[in-house]
C-alpha cells in the first residue's frame, strides 16, 4: 500500500514539474505575439507549414497562418527579431498583453477609445470596410442602404465596435452579441437572425466557404458613419512600450500593395482546400463532417490528449486536496485542555472554509483569467497554460471533493470512531486505517462524476489559452466557417469520453465493493442486495 502511494506521488510530481514548464526562453530576441487563431483570413489554424504557416508557440502541432501572421512576419523580420505565435482567446489578448505574457496584439484588432485606455496602438496595417452578411434569396438580399433593413434581427460580434453600428440601421432590430463570427455565420444559415456586420475581407472568407450568403457592402450616404479609428486595424503594445516606435517604422516600409496582396492572398487561401475537395460547391452534411476531420484529425486528437490529461491528473490532485481538507475539518480539539491548539484549529478551519465557498461560489472561468494573468500582472509569477490549468481545476475540484468526503466520514458509523479512541489510536490513524478506506468505497460515485464533469469543464480553460478539445474545436470553426460539422465532431467526442469513462469507473466499483451491491442504474446509483 506504502509502495501505490509513492509511487501515485512520484507520478504526481513527475506530472506536475513537465506541466509547469514555461515557454522556452531564447537568447535571441523574441517578438511574442497573440491572436485568436480562428478568424480567416486574418488568422486561421492550419495542421502544417505549407503556404507560409508558423507554428503555435502554446500549441504542439498546430501552425498558424493569415493576413495578421504574415504582417508579423515581415514585422519581426524588419526588428531583427524571432516570430513566436501565441494562440489566445480573443478576450484574453489584451490581459496576455498588459500582463506580459505576450509582446503584441496582431488580431485584426481596431484601436478603439475603449482599448486605448488600457494599450496603446502602433498606425494602422489595414483599413476595412463595414457591410452586411446576409443569406441568398433573403427578403434583404436587394438591400441598397443601411436603412432597407426594416425588422431585421442583425447582430454583430461581442466586444466590437461593429455592434455598436446597429444603431444606425433604422428599423433593425439589434439582437444579443455573439462571440465568434462561425457563430454569427451558422445562425444566419439557420434563420436564427437575418445578418450580421462584418468587415469586407473577413465577410469574404465567410462568403466563399458558405455560397448560400452574400455580403452587401454601401457607400458614402448609403452606409456606414464611422470615425476611421475604427475601421483602421493595429498592432497593439504595452503602453509606455519602444516597440510602438519601432514597429511604426517597420510598418512604413511595407507597401500598400503589397498588403493587399497579402490579403487577396489569404482569402483565396482560406477557401482553397474547399474548391480541391469540392469543386461544385455543393456538400452533404455528413461529407462537410468527414472533410473537416480529415483535415484536421490532429488537432482534434490533441484536444482531446490534453483535456484527458488535465481531467485525470487534476481530479487525482483534487481529490488528495478534499481529502486532506476534509479529514483536517474533523479534528476535534479540546478547549479547556489544549487551549492554543483550539485557536490555531479555529483559524485553520476559518481558513479552509473560506477557500471552499470562494472556489465553489465562483466560477472557474473567472478563477482561471485571476490566477493566470493576475499573478503575472501584480506578482509576476508567470505560469505555463497547462501549469496554471492543472492547478485552477485541482483546487476547484478540492474543494467541491472536500465535502464529498466530509459527507462520506459522516456516513460511518460513530462507534467504529469510539471504538478507535478506546483502543489509543490517533486521529490520523483512525481516519488512515479505518475509516477513510470505508469512505472511498462510499464517495466512487460522486469520484467518478467529478472526474466526468471535468472532461467537460475544461472547456472553460480556453480563456486562458489552454489548447484543450474545446479551443481545438474553435480553432477549426473559425478556420473553416463550417460550424455545425466542426461542433458535431466535437459533441461526438465528448459523448464518447465520457461514456466509455463511465462504464470503466462503473466496473471499477463494482469490482471494489463485490457482489453486496447491484447497480440499478449508469448515473452510478447502488443498493444493497440483500
Amino acid at each position: 500500500m506504502k509502495r501505490i502511494k509513492r509511487t501515485l506521488l512520484n507520478l504526481i510530481l513527475i506530472l506536475f514539474a513537465f506541466s509547469g514548464v514555461s515557454y522556452a526562453s531564447n537568447q535571441d530576441p523574441v517578438l511574442r505575439v497573440g491572436m485568436e487563431v480562428n478568424y480567416a483570413p486574418f488568422n486561421f489554424s492550419e495542421v502544417d507549414d505549407k503556404n507560409g504557416a508558423i507554428p503555435v508557440a502554446n500549441s504542439n502541432g498546430e501552425y498558424a497562418n493569415g493576413y495578421d501572421v504574415a504582417i508579423a512576419k515581415e514585422l519581426a523580420d524588419k526588428l531583427g527579431m524571432k516570430l513566436e505565435i501565441y494562440k489566445i482567446d480573443w478576450d484574453g489578448l489584451i490581459p496576455a498583453l498588459t500582463s506580459g505574457k505576450i509582446d503584441a496584439i496582431v488580431a485584426g484588432m481596431s484601436p478603439t477609445p475603449e482599448r486605448k485606455e488600457q494599450i496603446d496602438f502602433t498606425n494602422s496595417y489595414y483599413n476595412a470596410e463595414v457591410g452586411v452578411v446576409v443569406k441568398k434569396g433573403s427578403s434583404y438580399e436587394k438591400a441598397k442602404s443601411i436603412h432597407d433593413f426594416k425588422d431585421a434581427k442583425i447582430t454583430a460580434q461581442l466586444g466590437t465596435f461593429h455592434y455598436d453600428l446597429i444603431d444606425q440601421m433604422d428599423g433593425a432590430k439589434k439582437q444579443q452579441a455573439l462571440d465568434s463570427f462561425p457563430t454569427m455565420i451558422t445562425a444566419t444559415n439557420a434563420g436564427t437572425i437575418d445578418g450580421y456586420l462584418s468587415e469586407e475581407s473577413g465577410a469574404a472568407s465567410a462568403v466563399k466557404s458558405n455560397p448560400n450568403l452574400v455580403f452587401l457592402s454601401f457607400k458614402d450616404k448609403d452606409g456606414f458613419t464611422i470615425d476611421k479609428t475604427y475601421t483602421s486595424v493595429a498592432v497593439g503594445v504595452k503602453k509606455g512600450s519602444e516597440l510602438t516606435e519601432k514597429i511604426n517604422k517597420a510598418l512604413n516600409t511595407i507597401p500598400e500593395s503589397e498588403k493587399k496582396d497579402i490579403m487577396d492572398k489569404m482569402v483565396d487561401l482560406t477557401s482553397e482546400v474547399d474548391k480541391d475537395e469540392n469543386p461544385t460547391g455543393e456538400q452533404s452534411f455528413g461529407a462537410e463532417m468527414k472533410s473537416v476531420w480529415q483535415r484536421y484529425s490532429s488537432l482534434f486528437i490533441k484536444g482531446i490528449l490534453n483535456t484527458l490529461f488535465i481531467a485525470i491528473v487534476s481530479t487525482t490532485l483534487g481529490f488528495l486536496i478534499g481529502l486532506l481538507v476534509a479529514v483536517i475539518r474533523k479534528i476535534q480539539v479540546n478547549k479547556i485542555k489544549n487551549p492554543i491548539g483550539y485557536v490555531l484549529y479555529k483559524i485553520i478551519n476559518f481558513v479552509l472554509g473560506a477557500y471552499i465557498e470562494i472556489f465553489r461560489g465562483t466560477p472557474m472561468m473567472v478563477q482561471a483569467v485571476i490566477i493566470f494573468y493576475g499573478l503575472k500582472q501584480y506578482f509576476n509569477i508567470d505560469l505555463s497554460t497547462m501549469f496554471a490549468a492543472i492547478l485552477i481545476v485541482s483546487i476547484n475540484t478540492g474543494a467541491y471533493l472536500s465535502e464529498v468526503v466530509r459527507g462520506g466520514i459522516n456516513s460511518i458509523d460513530k462507534g467504529q470512531f469510539e471504538a478507535c479512541k478506546a483502543l489509543g489510536m490517533t486521529h490520523w490513524q483512525t481516519m488512515k486505517n479505518v475509516i477513510i478506506p470505508q469512505a472511498v468505497k462510499t464517495i466512487l460515485p460522486s469520484l467518478g462524476n467529478e472526474f466526468v464533469i471535468n472532461i467537460k469543464d475544461t472547456s472553460v480553460l480556453n480563456v486562458i489559452s489552454v489548447t484543450e478539445l474545446f479551443f481545438m474545436s474553435k480553432s477549426v470553426a473559425g478556420s473553416t466557417y463550417q460550424f455545425f460539422p466542426t461542433y458535431l465532431i466535437t459533441a461526438i467526442i465528448y459523448f464518447v469520453l465520457t461514456f466509455v469513462i463511465t462504464r470503466i469507473l462503473l466496473l471499477v466499483e463494482h469490482n471494489m465493493n463485490g457482489r453486496d451491491f447491484i447497480h440499478e442504474s449508469s448515473t452510478g446509483v447502488k443498493h444493497a442486495n440483500n
